[in-house]
């Protein structure tokens, strides 16, 4: 299985543009630009792109593996936080770190950390990633009917 999306850039890097679009038409011809990623202006970023992209993946893939032990998610809310700075002269992705607040009917902490660990280590987008990836993982804990 192959995804794709292209690129069109021009100008510098400084008052130059692009637009990025997806072979599924999500994105069409979406513009960013240098004062989109580093400054203040509306628009989309490699940055948003990756977390939109980890935060993704990891909720399928923290899905797949309850599905796995039995347990299926009444609600799983991802938030994925990527982190750029400057290291010298280049820009580095440093950090993602993924936040989860999920109900889940049936399964206990120790059960929710290890899988929601599991899944962060085995998301292929995590896998991808060469940064630190940290996991904040929270269980709400209502009403819990035994579904395992």
């Amino acid at each position: 299985m192959e995804r794709k999306a292209s690129v069109q850039w021009k100008g510098n890097i400084q008052q130059g543009q692009g637009e990025v679009s997806t072979e599924s038409g999500v994105l069409n011809r979406t513009p960013y630009s240098f004062s989109r990623r580093f400054g203040t202006e509306k628009g989309t970023n490699p940055e948003e792109l990756i977390a939109a992209a980890h935060s993704s993946c990891f909720a399928m893939a923290l899905s797949a593996a309850l599905t796995q032990k039995g347990f299926t998610a009444d609600t799983l809310n991802v938030n994925a936080a990527v982190s750029i700075e400057k290291n010298g002269s280049d820009w580095v992705i440093t950090h993602s770190n993924l936040s989860l607040r999920a109900k889940i009917p049936g399964i206990d902490q120790t059960q929710f950390k290890t899988i929601a660990e599991e899944a962060k280590s085995n998301c292929p987008v995590s896998r991808l990633l060469d940064t630190e990836i940290s996991l904040d993982a929270v269980l709400d804990e209502g009403e819990a009917r035994a579904t395992h």
